[in-house]
C-alpha cells in the first residue's frame, strides 16, 4: 500500500509515520509537510536514515493548500491519504485566525478535490474532540454529539470535518473522520501544556497555568492514538466518524503536579495566569464505537505514558532546546504579557 501522510513532520503525524513504517515493512510512505514552526524533520531522522534510497519513505516539503504540489504527488498513484496537516494551537488561533482557515479549511478541500480527481481509494481526516465544544461536569462526547466549536481553531477543524462529510454524501468518496482527545508523548512541540511544563520545570522556570487550573481534559498517549488511526485506515466504514479517547480525565492542576513530582520540582514554580478567551471547561470522549466495531484497545494508562513522556524529554534536551528559541519564545512573551 502507498500512503500520503500530510503533516507527517509534526507531533502526531511523525509518530504515525514511525508506527506505519515499523508495522508494515511493505508499505510506501510519502510525507508531505510545509515545515511550519511545529514541523521538524528531526522527528523522523531515524526513519529517513533507515529508508535510505527513499523506496519506503520519502519526504516532500509542500503545503496542502498548494493544488499543484498535492496533485503532483497523487498523479503517481496513492492508495490512501491521511490528513494530519493543520494549524493546531488555540492560543495562536486567537491571536490570528487567518492561517487556520487557509490550512485547516482550504487545505482540506484541496486535498479532497485532488482525491476525487485521482480516484484515491480512502481519505482519513484527523480531527479533534474540540469540535464538540465544552461539557458540563458529567457526560461524554459521542459521535452524534452536536458540533459546537468555541475557538477559531476548533471552528476551522469543524468546517473541515463538514467538508469531509459532504464529499462522502455528495460524491460517494471513501472518507473517514477521527476525533481524538488530548495527546501527549514524544516529539510534541513545547507550546502544549505537558511538554511546555516539563521543559520549563527542567530550567526552574515558571509554569503558566490558565485560570483556576481546573479545566479538565481526557488524555491519551500518542502511540495508542496511532494504533487507533491504523485500525480506522484499514477497517473503518466509509462515511463514519470514530472517537478515540484515553479514558483518563485530568484537570490541569493535577497534570502540573504530576509533572513537578516526576521531576522533583517545587509547586512554587506554578504561576496562575489570566484565562484565555473561550477556554472550554471539560472534554471527555466516549470511545465505545471504535472499541466495539474495530476492536481497538488502549495499552497505556496515564501513569505509564507520563513516565515515558517525562523520560523522553529529559533524555532529548538537545531536541527541544533548539526549539525553545526565537519565534516561539517571542510569541509566548507577547501572549502572557497580554493576558
Amino acid at each position: 500500500m502507498k500512503l500520503l501522510i500530510t503533516g507527517g513532520a509534526g507531533f502526531i503525524g511523525s509518530n504515525f509515520v514511525r508506527h506505519i513504517f515499523n508495522t508494515y515493512p511493505e508499505y510506501q510512505i510519502i510525507n508531505l509537510d510545509k515545515l511550519t514552526y511545529a514541523g521538524n524533520l528531526d522527528n523522523l531522522k531515524d526513519i529517513a536514515d533507515i529508508a535510505g534510497d527513499g523506496s519506503r519513505y520519502r519526504f516532500v516539503r509542500g503545503d496542502i493548500s498548494d493544488k499543484a504540489v498535492v496533485e503532483s504527488i497523487l498523479t503517481d498513484g496513492v492508495d490512501a491519504v491521511i490528513n494530519f496537516a493543520a494549524e493546531s494551537h488555540v492560543d495562536r488561533s486567537i491571536d490570528d485566525s487567518r492561517i487556520f482557515v487557509d490550512t485547516n479549511v482550504v487545505g482540506t478541500t484541496i486535498l479532497l478535490d485532488a482525491c476525487l480527481k485521482y480516484k484515491i481509494n480512502r481519505y482519513v481526516q484527523i480531527s479533534t474532540d474540540e469540535v464538540y465544544g465544552s461539557l458540563g461536569p458529567t457526560g461524554k462526547f459521542s459521535e452524534i454529539t452536536p458540533l459546537a466549536p468555541n475557538s477559531p481553531y476548533s471552528a476551522s477543524k469543524t468546517s473541515a470535518d463538514l467538508f469531509v462529510r459532504a464529499y462522502y454524501e455528495t460524491y460517494g468518496m471513501n472518507t473517514l473522520i477521527t476525533r481524538c482527545s488530548n495527546n501527549y508523548g514524544p516529539y510534541q512541540f513545547p507550546e502544549k501544556l505537558i511538554p511546555l511544563f516539563i521543559t520549563n520545570a527542567y530550567g526552574d522556570n515558571e509554569l503558566p497555568l490558565y485560570g483556576d487550573g481546573m479545566n479538565i481534559r481526557d488524555w491519551i498517549f500518542v502511540t495508542d492514538h496511532c494504533c487507533a488511526i491504523d485500525l480506522v485506515l484499514h477497517k473503518g466504514i466509509p462515511g463514519q466518524v470514530y472517537n478515540i479517547g484515553g479514558n483518563e480525565e485530568k484537570d490541569n492542576t493535577e497534570i502540573t503536579k504530576t509533572i513537578l513530582k516526576a521531576m522533583n520540582k517545587p509547586a512554587s514554580l506554578i504561576k496562575y495566569v489570566k484565562d484565555r478567551p473561550g477556554h472550554d471547561r471539560r472534554y471527555a470522549i466516549d470511545d465505545t464505537k471504535i472499541k466495539k466495531e474495530l476492536g481497538w484497545t488502549q495499552e497505556y494508562d496515564f501513569e505509564t505514558g507520563m513516565n515515558e513522556t517525562v523520560k523522553w524529554y529529559l533524555d532529548n534536551k538537545e531536541w527541544w532546546d533548539k526549539i525553545k528559541t526565537g519565534e516561539y519564545l517571542e510569541f509566548y512573551s507577547r501572549w502572557y504579557e497580554g493576558r
